[in-house]
C-alpha cells in the first residue's frame, strides 16, 4: 500500500490543514535543535564540573539524558510524520519508535518526581538526608527509573496489553488496542502523568509550608524586605516547576483520553508538540535557575574545566534549597523546646 492510499485512512489531520501539519513539521524539528543542543551541554556540564555534582545533579543528569534520546532519536521521525502525513519507516521502527517515545517521557517525569522527592527531604527531614541519599542507592534510584519506564511496556511488547503498531487515525506509531479490545495506553497516561504530578505538588506544598513556617520563626532576625524577596523566590520556583509540568503534559493527556477518535485535529498537534517542547524546558527550569549552573555553563562554553580545589572565583552563593535548609536548620534551633 502505497503512501497515498495509506494516509487516506488517517485523514482526520491531513484533511483539516496540510499547512498546519508542515508548520508542526518545522516546529518540531526546531524543537530538536534546540532540545539536543540544550541536554548535551548540560550533560558535559555535569561531568566537568565537580562542584555541582550532587545528588539532585544525579537525577538532573537521568532527565537530560532521556530528553537527549527524545530529542535525537523520536524528534526526527516525529517530524517525518508531519511532513508527510504518515508513517513511511517501516513496521521494526513503528514499534521501537514508540517504545523509546513512552520510556523517554516515563524517564523525565519520574525524574521530576524524584527530584521533587530530594529537595523535601533535604529541606523537612536534613537529619535523615544523608542515609537515604548514598552513592549507591542514588544509582539504584536511577536504575529504578529506567526500568521501571521500560519494564511497564513489557506486556504491550508481548501484546498482552494492547499492542504496538501504526494509528491510521493520526498517521503515527502508538499504542493500539489488542485483539481482546485492552490497551495500556490510558494505563501509561495516568500513571506518567497523575502520579507524578500528585508527587511534585505534594512535595513542594510541603516545601513552601515548611521554609514559611521557619521564615516566620526567623522573621525577627531579618529585615522585612529580606523577608519578601525569599518568600517570592520560593514562590516563582514552585510556580514555574507545577506550571511547565501542567501546561506540557496535561493537554495531550486530556485529548487522548476524551478525544479517541480524532475529532478536534488540531488539538493533538498542540499536544505533541507541547511534549515536545517539554524536552527543552526541563533544563531551563531545573539548571539554569541555579546561579552555580549558570556559571559552570559559561565556564564550559569558554573550555574552562572547574575541579574541586578551584579558588580562583568566588564561589557562587547557596542555591535556594540550600539556603532553604540554612533557614530551617536555624529556625529549628531558635525554637522553643517542648
Amino acid at each position: 500500500m502505497d503512501a497515498e492510499a495509506t494516509r487516506s485512512h488517517f485523514s482526520e489531520l491531513v484533511r483539516y490543514s496540510r499547512g498546519m501539519m508542515t508548520a508542526a513539521g518545522v516546529v518540531t524539528l526546531a524543537i530538536m535543535v534546540v532540545g539536543v543542543v540544550g541536554n548535551l551541554l548540560t550533560v558535559v556540564v555535569l561531568m566537568r564540573n565537580s562542584k555541582i555534582r550532587t545528588v539532585a545533579a544525579a537525577f538532573i543528569g537521568s532527565l537530560c539524558i532521556s530528553d537527549l534520546m527524545f530529542c535525537f532519536i523520536v524528534l526526527p521521525f516525529a517530524a517525518s510524520q508531519f511532513f508527510h502525513g504518515t508513517w513511511i519507516h517501516g513496521d521494526v521502527l513503528c514499534i521501537i519508535i514508540p517504545v523509546l517515545r513512552y520510556g523517554c517521557v516515563g524517564v523525565s517525569l519520574l525524574s521530576i518526581a524524584m527530584i521533587s522527592i530530594n529537595r523535601y527531604i533535604l529541606i523537612a527531614w536534613p537529619h535523615v538526608y544523608s542515609s537515604i541519599y548514598t552513592r549507591t542507592k542514588v544509582s539504584i534510584y536511577i536504575a529504578a527509573i529506567w526500568l521501571f519506564s521500560y519494564g511497564l511496556q513489557i506486556p504491550t511488547l508481548l501484546g498482552q496489553w494492547g499492542e504496538y503498531g501504526f494509528d491510521e487515525k493520526l498517521g503515527t506509531c502508538s499504542i493500539n488496542a489488542d485483539r481482546n479490545g485492552h490497551s495500556s495506553k490510558t494505563a501509561l497516561f495516568v500513571i506518567g502523568f497523575a502520579l507524578p504530578c500528585v508527587v511534585i505538588v505534594v512535595c513542594y506544598a510541603n516545601i513552601f509550608w515548611v521554609v514559611r513556617r521557619s521564615h516566620k520563626r526567623l522573621k525577627q532576625h531579618n529585615s522585612g524586605a529580606d523577608y519578601k524577596r525569599s518568600e517570592m523566590k520560593i514562590t516563582k520556583m514552585v510556580l514555574v516547576i507545577f506550571v511547565c509540568f501542567v501546561v506540557c503534559y496535561l493537554p495531550i493527556t486530556i485529548v487522548k483520553i476524551f478525544d479517541k477518535e480524532v475529532k478536534n485535529a488540531p488539538l493533538h498537534v498542540l499536544g505533541y508538540i507541547l511534549i515536545y517542547i517539554s524536552a527543552c524546558v526541563n533544563p531551563v527550569v531545573y539548571v539554569t535557575m541555579n546561579k552555580q549552573y549558570r556559571q559552570a555553563y559559561l565556564d564550559t562554553l569558554r573550555c574552562r574545566m572547574s575541579t574541586g580545589g578551584d579558588s580562583q572565583h568566588t564561589p557562587s552563593p547557596h542555591s535556594r534549597t540550600h539556603m532553604s535548609v540554612g533557614y530551617l536548620k536555624t529556625g529549628v534551633n531558635n525554637s522553643p523546646k517542648v
